[in-house]
């Protein structure tokens, strides 16, 4: 039975939030804020604060590109349009897929590692396990895909809940007193990693295809999600810092089970609200990357083999495989610092791109169902710009 080429109008304004605050919060909060503080000490809200500044300028110019063109190539029609050439909006997409592909395989791998403390399992079986298992999910239906990530999203809010409320009841670390100075150098190049727990509202533009009104609805859905994720990072981050010691944190891939244990509880709740997270967020990427290859089909003869949904289900099955795989075999190949690394390197490159594609497109039209100051993209591309030099810098 030959496939349709549509994707199915499912999704409103709620679950489209809720996808993106899941996204977000399972693309590293529960994995990497050992690494953060690795770099940045007791500093690491700062860091957090940070990368949710550098990702805030790029968030409101996907916001006003989103409405005025709501593909589910995303990131790739915004550079076609604005930059008037259609191979570099197909390098960005692929770029896209490889973001999402990395960043699922680091989310994968840190799920694994906080699912070993409650089942004694190789690593390498669980990541196998799961990621085969959320490949079938996502190829059964968007609905169906985003609302199972609407209730994980639920679950790891609470959880995200339960360790700040952890964090704040124990005597504060020895490392806060005294208060060290900051070390701006090791804060800059924490605040490049953080900013891999901020990726997510690129992902949601994506999905616009498979909205009933995305002019309308996905900029009210990246801003909330955005807001939503900022508050809890900064309160999860304190609360880390605050209750453990740093050198036990830095050397954690399971650091806030940590924070949970700090205040005399067992790990296997946070580990198991930790895993939720972690599902959400591998879901979410892997969806993503699916639909970016749906739509890059659309653009190009070489990938429209991808541009077709399946007749049943209404998803773009054979992208949702090909992503799944990528994961699966990044995830059981690199540690999370390079995965996390490597996909943030790739999308400062992309929002600097997409960034200047706004300031084109505002050139040219000024109209847009949803606008923001011509100073927006203009400073998310500095911004973008510059942290990725600092990150290729320290990625080097």
């Amino acid at each position: 039975m030959r496939n349709e080429t549509h994707l199915k109008r499912r999704l409103g304004p709620v679950l489209m939030t809720g996808y993106g605050v899941g996204v977000m919060v399972g693309a590293g909060i529960y994995v990497l804020v050992g690494a953060v503080a690795a770099q940045s000490g007791i500093w690491a809200p700062l860091a957090f604060a940070l990368a949710g500044l550098i990702a805030t300028p790029s968030a409101l110019s996907y916001a006003e590109l989103s409405s005025r063109i709501p593909e589910a190539a995303g990131e790739a029609a915004y550079v076609e349009a604005g930059l008037d050439s259609r191979a570099l909006g197909v390098l960005v997409g692929l770029a896209i897929v490889a973001a999402g592909t990395i960043s699922a395989a680091a989310v994968l791998r840190g799920g694994a590692g906080y699912l070993t403390l409650l089942l004694p399992l190789p690593n390498e079986v669980v990541m196998v396990v799961l990621g085969l298992a959320l490949i079938g999910v996502a190829c059964l239906g968007v609905l169906e895909s985003v609302g199972f990530a609407a209730v994980l999203t639920l679950i790891e809010v609470c959880g995200l809940a339960l360790v700040i409320w952890a964090g704040f009841s124990v005597a504060p670390s020895p490392d806060l007193t005294p208060l060290p100075a900051p070390y701006w150098p090791g804060i800059a190049m924490a605040a490049s990693l953080a900013f891999f727990a901020f990726i997510g509202f690129e992902d949601m533009v994506n999905m616009s295809e498979e909205m009933r009104d995305p002019t309308r609805d996905m900029p009210r859905a990246i801003l909330g999600a955005l807001a939503i994720t900022t508050v809890l990072y900064l309160g999860v981050s304190w609360a880390a810092v605050r209750a453990v010691p740093l050198a036990e944190l830095s050397a954690s891939e399971q650091p806030l089970a940590l924070v949970w244990q700090a205040a005399g509880h067992g790990p296997q709740l946070l580990a198991a609200i930790a895993v939720a997270a972690a599902l959400n967020g591998v879901l979410a990427q892997v969806v993503m990357a699916a639909r970016v290859l749906y739509g890059l089909g659309r653009r190009t003869p070489a990938l429209s083999v991808f541009h077709a949904a399946h007749p049943r289900f209404g998803t773009p099955v054979l992208a949702t495989v090909l992503s799944g795989a990528g994961m699966i075999a990044l995830a059981l190949s690199a540690p999370i610092e390079q995965l996390a690394g490597a996909s943030a390197i790739v999308l400062l490159g992309v929002f600097l791109l997409v960034n200047l594609a706004l300031i084109v497109l505002k050139r040219r039209s000024a109209f847009a169902p949803f606008r923001v100051p011509m100073a927006v993209p203009v400073l998310g591309a500095s911004v973008a710009g510059a942290a990725l030099i600092a990150a290729l810098g320290g990625f080097a």
